[in-house]
């Protein structure tokens, strides 16, 4: 009967990796979400937060 006791254990890693990922996942999605609401607190009225800082000509290479 306890023959297949690797691969309850491997399961039990698998599943606390997955679940560790899901709450690292929620962590980021809030962080977002409150830059988000911060950027959005900043602007002026009618005014579109995808456009901010945006001017014609070329633009200025973002370093990431």
């Amino acid at each position: 009967m306890a023959s297949n006791q690797r691969a309850t254990q491997g399961k039990r890693i698998r599943e606390r990796a997955k679940a560790e990922a899901q709450a690292e996942k929620e962590q980021s999605r809030q962080q977002r979400k409150e830059q988000k609401k911060v950027r959005n607190e900043n602007l002026k009225p009618g005014e579109d937060p995808d456009l901010v800082g945006i001017y014609h000509g070329p633009q200025p290479v973002l370093d990431e």
